[in-house]
């Protein structure tokens, strides 16, 4: 495993803790930042950015600057809303698996029909949990998840603010005041955009890692690859310890994990688990599940660790 190109990937993913302007351009910098697991996600910030609190990771949430949406393969992610409208469109991919997972649970229903029946649930509503969502829809289990899906991929949908740990769902309308796209405005101007902002914040990379991180066809990527010159190498520093959370952009931003191979199994166990690690100068060099240290090599996580202590201390504010 060649060490240098992990260190300088971890500098393009601000893993060094840049001086950035605030959490929304750290979004932006990053393009999209992994969201799936709630309790692991802010963490990403912590480990990008010197002294952030979990305040002001909400907050952009709250003031409708950055949405946590499904975004590249389907996946969840939290987005600038500023980039909302070129991004989402050009990664959603198709509402087929949602469609097909809706027949299997036994509920026949049609692209618009289904659009229609999220749309007038969550019409002027605010944010809604699954539980107060099924009851408008009159659906449970499941179901819910793969009808907001639908909704979110005709732009109809985002995930609001969690509430007690648990997501919300809410109309994008009410939300940012209108819907998001469900097609780019100009698809090749948005792809040429892609390509300049994934290739800076993952660095170095390839076409191959842009395809399989988006999901969209290789050849397009390749196509407007061309068009965009290298990014120049950014300044590495001497060296930097990061706990990074589960699922973290910097283990699934490329085609290779900065695993070595005798780790994989630890990092990956199976069922879709990715546990968070610990990096040194870019390599993978132990884990941290459940907040357990299980050091490969001989490394320094005791400012990490109470930076982690720092970011998880309930708010002093008054709300």
């Amino acid at each position: 495993m060649n060490i240098f190109p992990f260190a300088v990937r971890a500098v393009s993913q601000l893993l060094h803790r840049p001086a950035l302007g605030g959490v929304v351009e750290v979004v932006r910098r990053l393009l999209a930042v992994q969201a799936q697991d709630v309790a692991a996600f802010p963490l990403a910030f912590r480990a990008r950015m010197d002294g952030v609190t979990r305040d002001e990771v909400d907050a952009v949430r709250e003031e409708r600057s950055v949405l946590r949406c499904w975004g590249p393969r389907g996946t969840l992610h939290l987005v600038a809303v500023e980039d909302a409208g070129w991004f989402l469109p050009l990664v959603r991919g198709t509402a087929a698996a949602s469609l097909r997972r809706l027949r299997e649970l036994g509920r026949e229903t049609s692209y618009e029909d289904a659009l229609c029946r999220v749309g007038r649930a969550l019409d002027g509503q605010g944010p809604l949990t699954k539980a107060e969502l099924g009851a408008r829809l009159g659906e449970e289990g499941q179901a819910i998840v793969h009808f907001a899906a639908l909704g979110a991929h005709a732009g109809l949908v985002v995930l609001g603010p969690e509430r007690g740990g648990k997501p919300t769902y809410v109309h994008t309308v009410d939300w940012l005041g209108a819907p998001l796209p469900e097609v780019p405005a100009d698809g090749e101007k948005a792809l040429r955009e892609l390509v300049l902002r994934y290739r800076r914040a993952h660095h170095p990379c390839a076409p191959e890692d842009l395809a399989l991180w988006s999901g969209l066809p290789l050849r397009a990527v390749q196509r407007a690859w061309r068009e965009i010159p290298e990014p120049s190498v950014p300044e590495v520093p001497s060296s930097f310890v990061r706990l990074l959370p589960a699922y973290d952009e910097y283990l699934l931003g490329w085609g290779e994990r900065p695993v070595p191979e005798v780790r994989r199994r630890a990092v990956h166990p199976g069922g879709g688990v990715l546990r968070p690690v610990v990096i040194a100068d870019g390599r993978i060099v132990g884990i941290w599940p459940g907040g357990r240290l299980e050091l490969w090599e001989p490394v320094d996580c005791s400012a990490e660790l109470a930076d982690i202590a720092r970011f998880r201390e309930p708010s002093r504010l008054v709300r």
